[in-house]
């Protein structure tokens, strides 16, 4: 059996078309109304995301900061390792101690003899040796 034989068919009367026909353009317009309103809405959140104080410029300020201060998080805690080293060096040896009290405070040993040696600043040949030249 065909399958126009199994289901009637319906066929409005002209009446009842245009009846369809205004209900459709109706319909049609209060789509395009909602379809303008969304766009519209659309618009007005990428204004807000892009230019607004909180918006994606906001955000690309902060993920520098962040950025920054994780570097600065990086380089703080290698030198705390090193002063942690240190400490620990301290606490173990007393030749560390011993540097640390030579290079720091200018401490000899009651044997020593400290000899400190300063070198005269090379002569540069501009004016000063054109005046002392006789």
């Amino acid at each position: 059996m065909p399958a126009a034989a199994r289901f009637p068919t319906f066929r409005p009367s002209a009446a009842e078309r245009a009846s369809l026909a205004a209900v459709d353009a109706g319909s049609r317009t209060w789509l395009r109304w909602l379809a303008l309103g969304m766009l519209g809405l659309i618009i007005a959140l990428h204004a807000r995301l892009w230019g607004s104080s909180g918006g994606m410029p906001e955000v690309w300020r902060l993920e520098a900061r962040v950025a920054a201060q994780a570097e600065e998080n990086r380089r703080l805690a290698a030198r705390n390792e090193a002063l942690a080293a240190d400490v620990a060096d301290l606490k173990q040896g007393r030749e560390a101690a011993e540097e640390r009290a030579r290079a720091e405070l200018g401490m000899v040993r009651p044997a020593e003899v400290f000899y400190q040696v300063i070198e005269k600043p090379a002569a540069t040949g501009g004016k000063d040796s054109e005046n002392n030249s006789p």
